[in-house]
């Protein structure tokens, strides 16, 4: 079985991340023991972003990379199963999951396949790029 980092150089729906992990050095990270779950950005999710911004400031970039890696293994049925609760990333900043007129959401992005299994862990594959510094946007505190 592959791991994380390179099922994603395997798969056709994220040559743009794969290029992107391998210009802010983030591979070796998606090679580590894990577990992990990744949330992988798709075509259409950087299709959304200005790639010449994105690959400006690498450590903006890893901080970014490491917004999309969970620790632990968060399968879709675990996802799908809880209300609104939240997953601690590697940048130490928080996912918000919740359902959407029953779709799962993770932060601004739909899971559109999950479960991807890897030898360190699983990958979901989302519409969006996650933003560290709009981390909970949706939600409000006291």
């Amino acid at each position: 079985m592959s791991d994380i980092m390179e099922t994603i150089a395997a798969n056709d729906s994220l040559k743009t991340l794969a290029k992107v992990i391998e210009a802010a050095g983030f591979a070796e990270r998606l090679k580590a023991a894990g577990p992990f779950t990744f949330f992988a950005p798709n075509e259409e999710a950087f299709s959304k972003r200005n790639m010449d911004e994105l690959l400006k400031d690498i450590d903006k970039l890893k901080t970014k990379l490491e917004y999309h890696l969970v620790s632990g293994i968060n399968l879709q049925a675990t996802l799908d199963a809880r209300n609104i609760f939240t997953l601690i990333t590697e940048c130490g900043k928080s996912l918000s999951v919740y359902l959407d007129e029953n779709e799962i959401m993770i932060d601004n992005a739909h899971i559109v396949q999950g479960d991807i299994e890897c030898s360190n862990g699983v990958i979901h594959i989302v519409d969006n790029v996650f933003v560290p510094a709009h981390s909970g946007w949706y939600e409000t505190t006291a």
